[in-house]
Parts: structure tokens; C-alpha cells; sequence
């Protein structure tokens, strides 16, 4: 990610990964994520909290391992790039949103163990498994017409935005 538009994220999965198909058969995952920042005030000495919330997507392989490993409360590490998403609501609202497009995303090990299970190696043509170059290059890639078009109010992705 040579463009400047990459963000690392630690923070707790504050809601299930919500797994779907795009129509040409493409899984694709979402799930917020809760940041939290502390900080000690010079003045009172007192430790201050705030807290970020940001939507992250992930694709193929990445999406299908995430709805299978993660669940709501679990401390991750996610890698990858904001991207704005645009859209209009069916009473002709125009909304948009910044979400993080995962390029990795793994337990965080602060204050936790964790298992990891390599899938098996897909065949050409189907992407790479864990550790085979998943979210960059593994496998192709069908040709997306455009950004993603979601549906009014959020989630229904019709392609992969690459």
C-alpha cells in the first residue's frame, strides 16, 4: 500500500461478522470495531478514555475466515485502507461512510492466546489460503465494473470495489 492510504487498527469486534455473497458469488464480511484511546490529564492527573467506532470489510477468503473465527468481544488487529462509500436511501437521501477494506486482520495476543489453523491451499483461480499472499495478490481477481453500489441502508455489496 504505497498510495498513503493505509491504517492499522487494535480494538475489540463490538458486533458479530455479518457474512454475505455479492451475485457473481464473492464472499464479503463486515463488522464494527470499537478503539479505544487513554490518556492521563496534565491537570488532574485523572486517566481520560475515548472511544472510536469504525465499520471493516474484508473479501473472499479473509470474509469466510472472519465470520468463522470472530465473534463479538474479540481483540483484533486489522491492517488496511479507508475507502468511502457512497450511496442513496430509497427516500433519495444521499449518505456516505468511511469504512477500513481489510488487507489483514489477526487475534490480538496483549492478553490473549490463540490457535491458528491454516486452510488447506485453494487451486489457481481461487485466491490464496492463509499465508498464500491472501489480501494482496493470491489467486485472480474478476474484473469489478466500478466501486460497489451498495443497497439502500448499508451491507449489499453487488461487487468487490478493486
Amino acid at each position: 500500500m504505497s498510495n498513503g492510504n493505509s491504517v492499522t487498527l487494535v480494538g475489540n469486534v463490538t458486533r458479530d461478522p455479518e457474512l454475505r455473497f455479492t451475485p457473481s458469488g464473492q464472499a464479503t464480511a463486515s463488522f464494527g470495531l470499537a478503539v479505544n484511546r487513554r490518556w492521563q490529564n496534565r491537570q488532574s492527573g485523572e486517566w481520560e478514555e475515548a472511544v472510536s467506532f469504525f465499520d471493516v470489510v474484508c473479501w473472499r477468503e479473509m470474509a469466510e475466515n472472519v465470520s468463522e473465527s470472530l465473534s463479538r468481544g474479540s481483540r483484533v488487529v486489522v491492517t488496511g485502507r479507508l475507502e468511502q462509500r457512497s450511496w442513496e436511501t430509497q427516500e433519495g437521501e444521499k449518505r456516505s461512510k468511511i469504512e477500513v477494506v481489510a488487507d489483514e486482520i489477526g487475534p490480538s495476543l496483549r492478553w490473549a492466546t490463540a490457535t491458528v489453523t491454516k486452510n488447506e491451499r485453494r487451486g489457481p483461480g481461487e485466491g490464496g489460503g492463509a499465508g498464500q499472499g491472501g489480501g494482496q495478490g493470491g489467486g485472480s481477481r474478476p474484473a469489478a465494473a466500478g466501486a460497489a453500489q451498495p443497497s439502500a441502508g448499508g451491507y449489499g455489496y453487488d461487487e468487490e470495489p478493486f
